[in-house]
């Protein structure tokens, strides 16, 4: 005969068997935003980092002179237009944006960003300071962890600066949970830790003394290096902010962009036979 207090043990056996199976899988906690499982995740948020890890690779790199941004942008269409569904956005006439993951979410950031940046220069009379921006924007970014109404972000933005009167560059990464980080380079996207490898590599160089002008090569030979063979071809996009366009944002020139994806595929292929 079964007693009624080993009924409700049993019962509660399973319930916690039931909790631990759904706090592994996310389900069930993975409906709002506001919950938490019970070993402390929130998945809403791992999802929209996995929705950044879906798309193209984004890079960019504090040289010497400025900033330098780079994305490898998938052609979802042989039919698209060359310039279409920009991924790299205009903040301010000293600073930029390249976005990885939706790019829906992307234009929303690069929106607040240049609105955040208008109204400081309205009321202070002078350029955002780039920590500042970065912060305002992961504040942002963050409010949209907290509400069950609402859903994250699912992109990851490379905010890149060039103090007008010291010329000094400056790099933040702003992420989908909110956080914000001060890089010399780094990386976002689908091939994000192939890319930080090869960036790593190339300040264990000597890149310290690494200019953007040279760099645009570099960051090409990455970006074709680390492209998955499985997906469709790509476009390369590129802007810099540094003495070549005068310490404005800008995007690298065509032909000097097509110039220097030449020489990265052929430093490619040499690394390739001396393999």
């Amino acid at each position: 005969q079964v007693g009624p207090n080993h009924c409700w043990l049993r019962v509660a056996s399973d319930s916690r068997a039931l909790l631990d199976n759904m706090a592994g899988t996310g389900a069930g906690y993975d409906l709002s935003v506001t919950t938490f499982s019970p070993d402390g995740r929130v998945f809403q948020v791992e999802y929209a980092g996995k929705a950044v890890e879906n798309g193209g690779t984004a890079l960019a790199i504090c040289c010497k002179d400025g900033v330098i941004f780079a994305v490898e942008k998938i052609l979802l269409s042989k039919m698209l237009v060359p310039g279409t569904t920009k991924r790299i956005f205009p903040v301010s006439r000293n600073s930029g944006m390249a976005m990885a993951g939706l790019l829906a979410d992307s234009r929303q950031i690069a929106a607040r960003a240049r609105s955040e940046a208008h109204q400081y220069t309205s009321s202070y009379d002078e350029e955002i300071p780039p920590g500042i921006l970065a912060d305002r924007l992961g504040l942002f970014v963050h409010a949209y962890t907290l509400y069950w109404s609402i859903r994250p972000f699912g992109c990851a933005a490379l905010l890149g600066c060039v103090d007008k009167e010291t010329k000094e560059p400056s790099l933040f990464s702003i992420e989908p949970q909110g956080m914000v980080y001060k890089y010399k380079g780094t990386a976002s996207g689908k091939g994000k830790q192939a890319a930080k490898t090869e960036i790593e590599k190339l300040f264990a160089t000597g890149g310290d003394d690494l200019t953007c002008e040279k760099a645009l090569v570099q960051v090409a030979r990455i970006l074709h290096k680390v492209h998955d063979e499985k997906d469709r071809d790509f476009e390369l996009e590129a802007s810099w902010i540094c003495p070549q366009s005068k310490y404005e944002f800008a995007a690298v020139p065509a032909d000097v962009l097509s110039a220097a994806e030449a020489a990265a595929k052929a430093m490619i292929e040499a690394e390739d036979q001396d393999d």
